[in-house]
């Protein structure tokens, strides 16, 4: 057998390790490790309830929205107040998560993962007048590192025409992330780590000016994604066939569910337009997250760490033996679970939403696939795709029912005593935050977060996470340029910074990392 370690394997933010044995040009069995410890449990505990807000927000730069709506909607249940919530501060909440969504997805495909398809060669010798093209040309001519550089090499099947074009889509990408950045700070103050989620609603209400600016903002958005992202993944999608069967994983799969419909304290009756649910062994039911638990026997934390998350506690062992990982290993009544935009479409489709039906049953026929060509590396693709159409709609329909000069936040106190959690979905996946309160201060406060399911380790019983199973079986052409190995991953979008932190206090270099 042959090892083969990719360290760090995620572009922009690192502190992902998949190492693989290979026999014979297929992966027998692989581990995937967080590298670096969070803490953020830790260091809530014994503050006031309102700083968890707006602290755990800088889990993540990418995706601090999400953070920003779950802990809202925990202190909102631990508050008593969820279901007093005004039109305004709900809608709104949905406006800056949906945002945060469209930005994040488009990131995703052209930052995070089109560059495993994408031959540069095609755009390093061109000489032509296009700004955006010259762009990418001469940050390549300067020998410049990631995202771009050093790759691997080899199986990049576009024509030069299709590289080029996607080469320049990949700068327009970046000026549509910063208008959904600007869309966002519309209602929520800035962005990254917006200042308008709180408990109860919202900071500001809408004005005409806001929401037209808005709607204005979001409709380049749209118009981006249209004409560029879902032709995109189409033509990935046509040149690469054999990736609708590669990267299968778990198939079962869990969300929350996201932007809330209703305001019903029971987040199994409540309406979401992202439904929640979960898929166990083909059958679709509703999730509860009183069956989630936190294994660790191969991860840093003590044993007594392996609870509910209500009960949980993270507490470091990093001697541990047998240990490889610093994420936990959540489990849905005790099975492996993928959550992100596959798990939240095969949910939405068996369900028979039919919104998620016609778009999903549209994008099938163009590739001439089936559902079952859903489970694989590109059908994680296609269903952010997917949902980036369908926000970009919703945005403006929620932002064109907001009420200016009506109420946006319910009034709130802390209480002596309190329990919560808020449980839903962000771009990543089921995202779910839980606290308890005692003497008025926050007493636990534990978060399970999306790339912690997709990237979890062996639980106890030695079952694999979601992303350890689709690498097993996989084939590698080159042990030296396991590009296969990388775009597998990387359809789950692992963004680490919301599974681990730790910072050297000494700024000790402890290693040299190849990004790829």
């Amino acid at each position: 057998m042959q090892k083969i370690a990719i360290d760090p394997i995620s572009r922009v933010e690192g502190h992902l390790k998949i190492e693989t044995m290979v026999d014979q040009g297929v992966v027998k069995e692989a581990s995937v490790s967080g590298t670096m410890f969070r803490g953020f449990e830790i260091f809530l505990k014994g503050r006031d309830p309102w700083d968890a807000q707006r602290l755990v927000q800088r889990v993540c730069g990418v995706c601090p929205a999400i953070h920003g709506v779950a802990a809202a909607q925990n202190l909102d249940a631990a508050f008593g107040i969820t279901h007093l919530v005004p039109h305004n501060g709900r809608h709104i909440r949905n406006l800056i998560l949906a945002t945060n969504y469209l930005q994040s997805h488009i990131l995703h495909f052209y930052v995070l993962a089109a560059l495993d398809f994408v031959d540069l060669a095609a755009v390093a010798d061109y000489t032509g007048d296009d700004a955006d093209l010259k762009a990418v040309r001469q940050f390549l001519d300067r020998g410049a590192a990631a995202p771009f550089l050093p790759r691997y090499e080899g199986d990049y099947r576009l024509t030069k025409e299709q590289n080029v074009l996607l080469a320049r889509h990949y700068v327009q990408a970046l000026r549509m992330r910063a208008l959904a950045h600007e869309a966002i700070a519309l209602f929520a103050g800035k962005m990254p780590h917006d200042v308008g989620v709180v408990p109860g609603g919202v900071t500001a209400g809408p004005t005409a000016d806001k929401i037209l600016a808005f709607v204005s903002k979001i409709r380049a958005i749209r118009e981006f994604i249209e004409n560029a992202y879902l032709p995109d993944l189409l033509t990935v999608a046509r040149a690469y066939p054999d990736y609708a069967e590669i990267g299968k994983g778990v198939e079962n799969y869990l969300a929350w569910g996201a932007f809330d419909e209703d305001l019903h304290v029971d987040l199994g009756v409540r309406q979401r337009y992202f439904p929640g649910g979960v898929i166990l062994d083909g059958k679709l039911s509703p999730a509860d997250p009183y069956k989630v638990f936190e294994y660790v026997k191969h991860s840093w934390y003590t044993e007594d760490c392996a609870r509910a998350p209500a009960q949980g506690q993270t507490v470091p062992a990093p001697e541990k033996p047998e240990a490889y990982s610093w994420l936990k290993s959540p489990r849905y009544a005790g099975t492996v679970c993928e959550v992100g935009p596959l798990a939240r479409t095969m949910i939405a489709y068996t369900a028979g939403n039919r919104e998620c039906r016609t778009e999903v049953n549209a994008l099938l026929s163009e590739l001439k696939a089936t559902p079952a060509a859903l489970k694989s590396v590109l059908g994680r693709h296609a269903a952010r795709a997917i949902e980036a159409k369908r926000l970009g709609k919703m945005a403006t329909d929620w932002a064109l029912v907001l009420k200016p000069g009506e109420p946006f936040c319910a009034e709130s106190k802390v209480p002596e005593k309190g329990v919560g959690f808020g449980c839903v979905d962000g771009p990543r996946g089921a995202l779910g935050h839980w606290i308890e309160i005692e003497n008025k201060k926050i007493a636990r406060y534990q978060l399970v977060v999306p790339t912690t399911w997709n990237s979890s380790p062996k639980d106890d019983r030695g079952l694999p996470g979601p992303m350890e199973q689709a690498l097993i079986g996989a084939k590698v052409k080159d042990v030296k340029n396991p590009v296969e190995l990388a775009r597998i991953v990387r359809s789950y979008d692992p963004c680490l910074a919301c599974s681990v932190h730790v910072l050297d206090a000494h700024r000790n270099l402890t290693g040299v990392a190849r990004i790829v």
